[in-house]
């Protein structure tokens, strides 16, 4: 992560000698929309530490652990098609799930169907793609997000 930082900083630097003003608008761009968006960041943020806080660690290990991978992956991408929450958001719960004894595979899963599948928004892509289209987009999204996540699961080492 410091190898980011270390990068950010210096093609930072670089810009800003570059050219001065266009490095100062951008940053004053980027804060705007920093200030805008993160009230809500902060307050999803609360929200899904408070219900980590109250669901005890145990069950989220027992649901989503090691021992029930394969139910847990499934579990996982159903929740993660129903639910809608921004990646901003959906990122740093699955770093919070991850340190709280999650495997990749089932966190793979969630954050994978929760940017591919749309159970939610259905009746909104299916005024726009159709009911047909939007049925068979969200069934292959679903079915390439367990592919995803078993392949996840094969490189960490976590099936296979």
């Amino acid at each position: 992560m410091i190898v980011l930082y270390i990068t950010t900083l210096a093609l930072l630097l670089i810009s800003f000698l570059k050219d001065k003003r266009k490095t100062i608008k951008a940053f004053k761009i980027a804060l705007k929309k920093f200030h805008k968006i993160s009230p809500a960041f902060l307050v999803m943020l609360t929200i899904v530490s408070i219900i980590i806080y109250f669901v005890p660690n145990e069950l989220i290990v027992s649901s989503l652990g090691k021992e029930t991978k394969y139910l847990g992956t499934l579990v996982a991408s159903i929740l993660g098609s129903i639910v809608a929450l921004p990646g901003f958001i959906a990122f740093p719960l699955a770093g919070i799930l991850k340190h709280q004894g999650v495997t990749y595979m089932v966190l793979s899963a969630f954050t994978t169907t929760l940017m591919m599948v749309g159970i939610i928004t259905f009746p909104i892509e299916k005024k726009i793609l159709g009911t047909k289209v939007t049925i068979i987009r969200n069934i292959l999204s679903f079915i390439i997000a367990l592919i995803i996540a078993f392949v996840t699961g094969i490189v960490f080492g976590e099936i296979l």
